[in-house]
């Protein structure tokens, strides 16, 4: 059920819903991309700032110990309060930029902590006993300012480490963040791709059928039903070309059946005009004068050539018939070719003409029946209009995945308003051999029926002299 429902959409639907399935796919890509980059941005961000307050904080430390220093010296020098004031707000802000680094380097020894807060409470406290200007003491509280300085590059170094392994992890992030997303990128591009591929091959499937099914009524293939599963619409598209082949198989019957009722209808009173002139011209129902004699002349040529037109209609539609159902088989096609010259030897010896092959053999799969009307009705064209001594060739050549057959003959050639109808059926040029019978007109019809059913195609080329045909046919 879950895939006849599929069925109900139509091609647009379908087609907006690969549209859709395959921008998800990209989008939500992207999405993951940006979050992915918004992470590592907080992340830098975040990192960043601990180094600037890492940074911040050694820095104070050392310039606040450096000020309690010069503080308490200039306090003993000068015996002025103003100075001890200093120290006691150099030694408060020491004490917070010391909090500070004990929070953001958890990593340090609490001891080492510890230890700047004692000397830094030693200090302070020899600094109230010792009297100023009269000295003692005093070596005991720059021990502890020597001290302080000690810890304060080792926490400095510290903080300095602690920023650099930052920043590695940080470019170790990055770089992990980096493969994941190409990664990710690449799926998706690839996913997105064979989500595209499967949906073009799906959608197009009943599109390349529907084609094969035009084709088919084309040639006049009229026995295969019609039918395609695919998008409501494409499926809708078959039925209609399938009620289209019944009618045209419809039409084709009633035309067969229309061309031998004709022609039967014809041939019965055709006959009896014949044998009715026939009669006449033998005189009888008595004699006949020779103005009389002439007439029934006139009549049997007539009748003759009324029956020579209802029998090429015949054949025309016989030929168009047979095209559509080519027996394809391997044949040599230069053999071939050879065996419609020699059937035709004794028209093309009687005027005298030569008839000769060039061209190496080449194998094909065609019907020998077909391909031998199309060598034979090439001839027997060519025959017609040659001059008594001319020469007709023929040159089979291989062209790729093709094969040429050109035919040249020195006749007078297609006159150049003829060219574009002289494979129309019933068409005759202008220019027509003297004192040769015209032909039916169907020859080359036959000829480029049978070729188009093979797959290949003929052609009338310029010529200087005679006329050229080319047929070409897949190998």
């Amino acid at each position: 059920m879950r895939r006849l429902s599929w069925y109900r959409l139509s091609f647009r639907q379908l087609l907006l819903l690969a549209f859709l399935l395959v921008g998800t796919v990209l989008s939500a890509s992207s999405f993951h991309v940006l979050l992915a980059l918004e992470r590592l941005a907080v992340q830098s961000r975040e990192s960043a700032q601990a180094a600037v307050k890492l940074t911040e904080a050694a820095e104070r430390l050392g310039e606040r110990t450096l000020t309690m220093e010069r503080s308490a010296r200039q306090f003993l020098v000068l015996d002025d309060p103003e100075f001890r004031q200093r120290f006691e707000e150099a030694w408060q802000d020491a004490g917070t930029a010391l909090r500070t680094l004990a929070r953001l380097l958890p990593g340090v020894s609490r001891d080492e902590f510890e230890a700047w807060q004692a000397h830094g409470d030693g200090a302070r406290v020899l600094l109230d006993r010792v009297r100023p200007r009269r000295g003692g003491g005093e070596a005991a509280l720059f021990e502890h300012f020597s001290r302080l300085r000690s810890i304060n590059a080792e926490l400095s170094l510290a903080a300095k480490r602690r920023v650099e392994l930052a920043n590695d992890a940080l470019s170790a992030e990055l770089e992990r963040q980096r493969g994941l997303l190409a990664a990710q990128i690449a799926a998706a591009l690839v996913l997105a791709v064979l989500l595209a591929l499967g949906f073009g091959l799906w959608l197009t499937r009943p599109l390349a059928r529907i084609e094969g099914a035009i084709a088919r009524l084309g040639e006049g293939r009229f026995d295969d039903e019609i039918a395609i599963r695919g998008p409501i619409d494409l499926r809708r598209v078959a039925e209609q070309l399938d009620w289209l082949r019944r009618r045209l198989a419809a039409l084709e019957a009633d035309k067969a059946r229309f061309l031998r009722h004709v022609s039967h209808e014809l041939k019965t009173p055709l006959a009896a005009l014949r044998e009715g002139v026939a009669l006449l011209d033998d005189e009888v129902p008595g004699p006949l004068a020779p103005a009389q004699h002439e007439v029934v002349g006139i009549l049997r040529q007539n009748v003759a050539a009324l029956q020579s037109q209802i029998e090429s209609l015949l054949r025309y539609n016989a030929a168009v018939f047979e095209a559509g159902r080519a027996a394809h088989r391997r044949l040599p096609l230069v053999a071939q070719l050879a065996g419609v010259i020699d059937a035709q030897q004794l028209q093309w010896q009687a005027r005298a003409l030569t008839v000769s092959i060039e061209g190496d053999e080449v194998t094909i799969r065609a019907d020998a029946d077909q391909l031998g009307a199309v060598f034979s009705n090439l001839l027997s064209n060519a025959i017609r209009f040659s001059p008594e001594g001319g020469e007709v060739r023929f040159v089979v050549s291989e062209q790729a995945d093709r094969v040429r057959i050109d035919c040249y003959d020195e006749g007078p050639g297609v006159a150049q308003d003829d060219a574009p109808r002289i494979f129309e059926p019933f068409y005759q040029g202008r220019r027509q051999p003297p004192g040769a019978r015209h032909g039916s007109g169907i020859g080359l019809s036959i000829v480029q029926e049978y070729i188009a059913a093979h797959g290949g195609s003929v052609a009338l080329l310029p010529s200087e002299r005679g006329a050229h045909f080319r047929i070409e046919l897949p190998l």
